[in-house]
């Protein structure tokens, strides 16, 4: 028996090693960590548990069968962050690259099925060369495979993804299937074709990190949405991130021991919205006077910067955020901004996570460049995501709620359970100015001084038609509240919302205009 262990223990040390010294060095040369070196930093000490240390793949062209080493050049297994149970898979480019082969995709296969079994996240780290050439065909199949479970998966557990190194061609697919994707500043790109192809191709020249570093996916693209300094920078942001989240589609997000006082008015919100209709402010801001101090978590903040979404906590529970910035292009809803707002949107509906929207928007934006790339069919789909939503919707209205978009951002007729205004709110069908050119045209036409005569009607009708009370009157806000009030009356809807149910029409799932 002593013989035998001692055999174990060898392969283990083996298995550990993944493709050797040499290519651990090499690995580090780049300033990237190794594979196990990733899991041990991530995982809580000692909780690590292995599957499939010890499987090598099956190709015997190309001199294969000469290079049988173990593990594959993935790393698979489950263990705690936080002392919450989370399943991990990280690929080794000590091995074959971390190029995906038939064994490599079963072992990915295998962990993800399991973590749907027990219904547990699933962290992906990659740092791969693709396909392995080597097998043809079955590396395809195996990546289809993936692919599959990740549909699967998403929307019954948090799928999180960490780009940390070259992920190229099919490989990309899975990182965009899932929830969340973080990439590391200078080491990791993503792209389907390489600047090599695409210069063959289009004659382009570009650099990887021109083309697809961490930069460009996650300020240009939307692809990634964090883009970090280092591989232990986007490992924390992973763990901070699963605190937010339940474990799966059945189970409430999880709730901290609060830190803040639920009573807290803070007298700064008072000022946060300019006197000026027209003038920006951050709405940053508002959300940290808000929401539990310090614990807000932006997500995507350097794509479509006009609108925010990110998680925080009130009174120690898990929310997600969703708020117009006026900082950015007055906070209209453009293409972009729509599609990121929606993905969050229905990210958290689906992991039963309440969402708490600050509204100041003047619209959506207009110009040919947004009506030719669909900006109806791209608006729509926030609009189709707040619609469809059943967890507890809160909203409130900062400063101007025009049109169409004050349909959009969670308005009671699509759903809102709790609409509270500020006194500075405007919600009206247009801007004051707008509504004046329209309803007086001939009226300005024939009067002697019209500026003057202009300014004296839009101020009329801001007093008439472009604030809160009107709105407050029918019924579509619940209320018109003090700004240092919100954090408390948003604290206590919270609770009363809890037991919330939905019934919705038995069908299949419905056709969002993607």
């Amino acid at each position: 028996m002593d013989d035998r262990i001692e055999d174990l223990r060898e392969r283990r040390e083996r298995a550990d090693k993944g493709g050797g010294d040499d290519r651990i060095a090499a690995q580090h040369e780049k300033g990237k960590l190794t594979a196990r070196e990733r899991i041990d930093y991530f995982l809580d000490d000692g909780t690590f548990h292995e599957f499939d240390q010890f499987r090598t793949h099956r190709n015997h062209t190309f001199g294969m069968e000469e290079q049988q080493l173990p593990g594959d050049g993935v790393v698979t297994g489950y263990g705690e962050v936080n002392a919450r149970k989370t399943f991990v898979f990280a690929h080794d480019f000590t091995v074959f690259g971390g190029s995906l082969g038939e064994v490599f995709a079963e072992k990915v296969c295998k962990v993800m099925d399991k973590a749907m079994d027990v219904g547990a996240p699933v962290v992906g780290l990659n740092d791969s060369a693709g396909a392995r050439i080597q097998e043809g065909v079955a590396s395809l199949g195996g990546f289809a495979d993936i692919f599959r479970r990740n549909t699967e998966a998403s929307g019954v557990i948090p799928q999180i993804s960490a780009i940390m190194g070259p992920c190229a061609g099919g490989a990309v697919y899975s990182p965009a299937i899932t929830d969340f994707t973080f990439m590391v500043k200078d080491t990791s790109h993503m792209f389907i074709t390489g600047p090599n192809v695409v210069e063959t191709v289009t004659g382009e020249e570009v650099s990887f990190e021109e083309l697809g570093g961490a930069v460009t996916h996650t300020a240009t693209s939307g692809v990634a949405h964090f883009a970090e300094e280092s591989e232990e920078a986007a490992l924390d942001g992973i763990a901070r991130l699963l605190s937010y989240l339940p474990a799966n589609n059945v189970e409430d997000p999880p709730r901290v021991e609060p830190w803040d006082d639920p009573e807290r008015a803070d007298e700064s919100l008072t000022r946060v919205v300019p006197d000026a209709p027209r003038k920006p402010y951050d709405m940053h801001a508002v959300i940290d006077g808000v929401v539990d101090e310090g614990s807000f978590f932006e997500v995507h903040a350097n794509f479509a910067k006009n609108i925010v979404v990110g998680f925080a906590r009130l009174d120690g529970h898990s929310i997600g955020v969703v708020a117009n910035n006026p900082r950015v292009n007055a906070g209209t809803l453009d293409i972009e901004s729509s599609q990121k707002a929606a993905r969050f949107v229905r990210f958290c509906d689906a992991f039963n996570i309440p969402i708490l929207t600050f509204e100041d928007v003047p619209g959506f934006m207009p110009g040919t460049d947004q009506e030719h790339n669909g900006i109806i069919r791209h608006g729509a789909k926030l609009l189709y995501a707040f619609s469809e939503a059943t967890v507890p919707l809160l909203t409130v209205i900062t400063r101007k709620a025009y049109g169409g978009a004050y349909c959009v951002m969670s308005s009671k007729h699509i759903g809102g359970d709790v609409n509270y205004a500020w006194p500075t709110a405007e919600i009206a069908v247009m801007g004051p100015k707008g509504a004046v050119n329209v309803l007086y045209r001939e009226e300005l036409e024939a009067a002697d001084d019209t500026d003057a005569h202009r300014q004296e009607l839009i101020d009329e009708y801001r007093e008439e038609f472009a604030n809160p009370y009107t709105a407050a009157d029918r019924g579509f806000v619940d209320d018109v509240i003090e700004p240092t009030e919100t954090r408390a009356r948003l604290i206590d809807d919270l609770a009363m919302l809890k037991g919330k149910r939905s019934d919705q029409p038995d069908k299949k799932h419905g056709n969002i205009p993607i």
